[in-house]
């Protein structure tokens, strides 16, 4: 893909490249290692050779899923390494928020796969998560290959072609900020209004409970006070009866207690001079006679209030009886739960009175709130169809020069009649290569080599917009050829003045346009085949694409058009 990741800053016009790969122990592949220059790379070799198994490796670093069956055959492990120059980009935060070790030139990543089925990632020697390894690598690494040319006819795809080409990263942020705000809050009114149609369907089951609680009129405390007064109504006789003979123990008979203390008390006042600690003695039992003549009046008393009494009986059960029957049916344990609940039923009640005003209050926040998003929805279309025309004519220009002659592109762009998380707007790319057939979805139209031509247009339209990665182009060239092959190959050479562009190709065309070319060649060793890459001289290119041109038997035409493709006299 070529959506760009809005985390990296990239310095404008400063150039950034991938400089080398190492692959290990990757299917046919036992030990390769190329370094890459700046602008146009080609890399070619016969059918079947391995070219796209580079690719295939690349993927892992792309943050792909491992299978042990990439792992060439009797090795325990494959490791795929490469190296990044990435001065031009502003990269320490997002090293640093991924607790990376971070260099400002260098990058390193490195996937090993084990036959154990076990994958690791690193950065700069740091491990790293498959979610940090897509983030950061897709964002330094392009791959197109035919696969993503049936990406085209997604909806996704086609839309981030316009915002992409736009540059509507801002535009989109503030839109979806928004969106998110109004979602937010259409969903809280939405829940409230859940609650307020529950509640108020149990709003006369609430009053009832809450009558109930309120006619109650419960006291915290009070039912321990009751309990302890029953203890002492159902006892009333044997109190009575046992306080009167404490009682006359301490008063009432002819030899008291306290008669006698008094007594004990005016026999050691007569001797306390005259004897150790006498007054000590004699303040200890006058403080006992003291206290004893207290407890007496209060035993005294607590005799005359307590009275046998079958209504106050009465009465104490049966409020007991209601309070544990109240306490049942509200699964309660105490009186204090009890106020608790009825406490709660308070405030929903409260709270059902004061629904109609809070679901008043949270409409218009989620009218306000749709306002700011029809705003930033109303913006982001006005600059998709801003574009959209230039987007028509900038392909249309390039297409032809890819020898679709009569070729037209439009960009619809149609009102969804909702906001959507992207937008209010349905994009759709429409193709036609004659100029005698109304745009269709690229999908239901464009023939295969169409479909690459379109895609490379894309790419080279992006390309003037937008900081795109290195990007490698693995055999999109299907269905071209000739004149058509050289003119692609001549867009792929203009895009690498801005970017580095490495192609895997098939066409002599687009190999003699490259400014460094590798072959990829199989060798059969020890009876084990394997690929192996080669960084070709300028002698070894002729002879290279001259046999591109004409097969295993290299004819002198066949060099002399190479030499003419590769400009040498």
């Amino acid at each position: 893909m070529f959506k760009k990741n809005s985390n990296f800053a990239v310095v404008p016009n400063i150039y950034y490249m991938l400089k080398s790969l190492y692959i290990s122990n990757y299917a046919l592949i036992e030990e390769l290692h190329i370094e890459f220059d700046t602008g146009f790379s080609v890399i070619t070799g016969e059918t079947g050779a391995g070219k796209s198994i580079i690719v295939g490796a690349l993927s892992l670093i792309m943050g792909q899923r491992a299978d042990i069956k990439v792992i060439k055959q009797g090795k325990d492990k494959c490791v795929v390494e490469t190296e990044f120059d990435i001065s031009t980009y502003n990269l320490k935060q997002f090293f640093e928020e991924n607790e990376l070790d971070f260099s400002a030139n260098q990058c390193i990543i490195r996937r090993e796969v084990s036959s154990a089925g076990k994958s690791r990632a690193f950065v700069n020697d740091t491990p790293a998560s498959l979610q940090v390894l897509r983030s950061l690598a897709g964002s330094l690494l392009d791959i197109h290959s035919q696969h993503e040319n049936l990406e085209l006819g997604n909806d996704v795809y086609q839309r981030d072609l316009v915002d992409n080409f736009a540059q509507n990263q801002d535009v989109i942020e503030k839109y979806k900020v928004a969106f998110d705000d109004w979602k937010s809050k259409t969903s809280e009114l939405q829940k409230l209004k859940n609650i307020a149609s529950n509640q108020i369907s149990e709003l006369e089951y609430l009053k009832f409970q809450f009558q109930q609680l309120s006619e109650s009129q419960l006291v915290e405390g009070e039912q321990e006070d009751l309990e302890q007064e029953l203890e002492t109504l159902n006892h009333a006789e044997e109190i009575k009866k046992e306080l009167s003979f404490a009682d006359n123990l301490l008063t009432n008979s002819d030899s008291t207690i306290i008669s006698q203390l008094k007594s004990t008390l005016y026999a050691i006042n007569k001797v306390k001079n005259y004897i150790s600690d006498g007054e000590y003695l004699h303040r200890r039992i006058d403080s006992v006679y003291v206290e004893l003549k207290d407890i007496a009046l209060e035993i005294n008393k607590l005799e005359e209030r307590i009275e046998y009494d079958p209504a106050r009986l009465e009465r104490v059960e049966n409020r007991l009886s209601d309070l544990y029957a109240l306490e049942k049916k509200f699964n309660a344990r105490t009186v204090a739960e009890l106020i608790a609940k009825r406490e709660d039923i308070e405030q929903q009640l409260l709270a059902i009175e004061n629904f109609d005003e809070a679901i008043l209050s949270l409409q218009r926040d989620v009218a306000l709130k749709l306002e700011i998003l029809a705003q930033n929805g109303k913006a982001l279309t006005k600059s998709r169809v801003n574009v959209s025309k230039s987007i028509e004519n900038t392909l249309i220009t390039e297409l032809r020069e890819l020898g679709i002659e009569h070729a037209q592109v439009k960009v619809e762009i149609t009102d969804l009649q909702e906001f959507t998380e992207n937008g209010a707007d349905n994009i759709s790319i429409l193709f036609s290569a004659n100029k005698n057939i109304v745009p269709q979805p690229v999908a239901q139209v464009a023939s295969g080599g169409e479909v690459s031509r379109l895609m490379l247009a894309i790419k080279s339209l992006l390309a003037s917009k937008i900081e795109l990665p290195t990007i490698i182009f693995d055999e999109i060239d299907t269905g071209v050829s000739g004149d058509i092959a050289d003119r692609v190959g001549g867009i792929m050479k203009r895009m690498s003045g801005d970017m580095q562009v490495i192609a895997i190709t098939h066409l002599p065309q687009i190999a003699a346009r490259g400014e460094q070319h590798f072959r990829v060649f199989k060798t059969d060793e020890k009876q084990e085949v394997t690929t192996k890459i080669e960084k070709l001289a300028p002698q070894s290119r002729i002879a290279e694409i001259a046999q591109m041109l004409s097969g295993s038997t290299v004819t002198e035409s066949a060099v002399a058009n190479a030499k003419e493709l590769l400009k040498i006299k």
